[in-house]
């Protein structure tokens, strides 16, 4: 078959020659195709409008970058196909530096945005939105500045109040107060408009402060410049009124929330009860939930999660399981954070066969454990001394495929060889190196110091643990 025939074919979804023939026959009047007079027309099949997929040309570099797990294939994927020619759009080039931004390699970044530059590449402000946060976590607040700058004038893009925001939180997160106050200072000459968002990053600024009086005076300022705020804006300042115990101040605000019309959420409540709760007004604390549900707001998890905090921490175990029957009453299923308050109080009040039982029993119920859950439990057992069910507990947990820590690990060694179960501690430290973690001296201190009371012992692990030694 013609080269550019089956390539048209193929593009048709035909598989073989034959499949063609019977088109181009098919094509045909009726006595061609089949020996006819010719008079009767086989009648022509109506063509299907092509699908959004077949219209769509695959792009070989994006599916080459999506199988990449290692950042220097990845890179080196992206210089292979610019030597040979291949004139890389804005999502193949978003999707190199995604991928090299989450791997933190920011010097392959910054190659990236170099060809970048050359390029005339209209490119979208998610891109540079999504890397300042990169830079943000990394702690690396001048590049982030320098590329806010560089956005409009070297990649073509156009800046919005997105970036300004994440650029004046990238201040604020990284604890440059000086530059977030000139920076916000400045957004209006920018030609940016500010928005609810920007101001409410300045209240959280300030209140982690404790600055309640200049978060005020923030606040004051929307309401010169006729911005509404948000239940972000009142939720931040209710719960730093809580958190001082000032609970009277912080139900005021919420009033003034509600008299403006603005529809307190879940949060709002549960910072009001978490207030309530630190003073000792459980029951008042309650009652808010039924006040919420009045008011038309759905109680949720973050309600339930503050009364079983507050109850498993004065030891009310039995009254914080209560809660979990009353939230199967109302259809609201409890999640691993909820799991999590009632097993952490139960291994410290030294009940980790129970803690194990709740493990076991939110697994039933289609609640997965995380690596917290299994850390405290393991925990809980070697605090009880338990230390065989501690390793129980480490097995499922290494099934899983969740790490725990490494005081978790030396805690478990040391008490199987204390407790002469020789054969399953060199079974953990094998775990450990396995994932290149190795007892410090400390431990190794400790763990000759509880085997020299038992010569037997001493004799039966020196052979196993020296190829652990550091």
């Amino acid at each position: 078959m013609n080269s550019r025939v089956k390539v048209f074919s193929l593009s048709l979804g035909l598989q073989t020659s034959k499949e063609h023939r019977s088109l181009r026959n098919f094509n045909r009047p009726y006595s061609h195709a089949h020996g006819g007079s010719g008079k009767k027309l086989l009648k022509q099949p109506r063509p299907h409008k092509p699908t959004r997929n077949q219209l769509r040309e695959a792009i070989p570099f994006l599916d080459h970058i999506k199988q990449c797990q290692d950042p220097d294939e990845a890179l080196s994927t992206f210089h292979r196909y610019y030597e040979m020619g291949y004139c890389l759009d804005y999502p193949s080039y978003a999707s190199i530096i995604y991928k090299l931004a989450r791997a933190k390699r920011f010097d392959s970044v910054d190659t990236v945005l170099n060809f970048l530059r050359t390029r005339d590449v209209r490119c979208q402000e998610a891109l540079f939105v999504a890397l300042m946060r990169h830079y943000e976590k990394a702690q690396l607040i001048d590049k982030a500045v320098v590329l806010f700058r560089e956005m409009g004038r070297s990649f073509n893009c156009v800046r919005t109040v997105q970036s300004f925001n994440t650029m004046l939180n990238v201040f604020v997160v990284n604890d440059r107060v000086c530059e977030a106050v000139d920076f916000f200072k400045d957004g209006l000459k920018m030609g940016f408009k500010l928005n609810p968002v920007s101001f409410n990053i300045m209240i959280k600024m300030w209140l982690g402060k404790g600055e309640w009086e200049k978060a005020r005076q923030v606040f004051d300022e929307m309401s010169e410049r006729e911005l509404e705020p948000t239940v972000v804006t009142y939720n931040s300042q209710i719960g730093f009124l809580c958190k001082r115990g000032d609970v009277d101040e912080a139900k005021v605000l919420f009033e003034d929330m509600v008299r403006k019309g603005k529809r307190s959420n879940a949060v709002t409540y549960a910072l009001l009860m978490e207030g309530l709760c630190d003073l000792g007004k459980f029951k008042e604390a309650k009652k808010m939930m039924f006040d919420m549900e009045y008011q038309g707001c759905k109680v949720e998890l973050v309600n339930y999660g503050v009364l079983m905090s507050d109850l498993a921490k004065r030891g009310l175990i039995n009254e914080a399981k209560g809660l979990l029957v009353e939230m199967k009453k109302k259809r609201v299923k409890p999640d691993v954070v909820i799991y999590n308050i009632l097993i952490n109080n139960l291994c410290k009040e030294g009940a980790a066969s129970e803690a194990y039982k709740l493990l076991v029993d939110m697994q039933v119920k289609g609640c997965e454990p995380n690596a917290a859950t299994y850390r405290m439990v393991v925990d809980g057992f070697c605090r009880t001394r338990d230390f065989v069910g501690g390793l129980k507990v480490l097995n499922a947990m290494l099934f899983s495929k969740h790490i725990p820590r490494l005081e978790t690990f030396c805690s478990l060694v040391i008490g199987l060889i204390h407790s002469g179960e020789v054969n399953d501690a060199c079974f953990v430290l094998e775990e450990m190196e396995r994932r290149k973690m190795r007892l410090n001296s400390g431990s190794w201190e400790i763990l000759v110091s509880e085997s020299c009371f038992n010569h037997e012992v001493v004799t039966g692990i020196l052979a196993d643990i020296v190829c652990f030694c550091e």
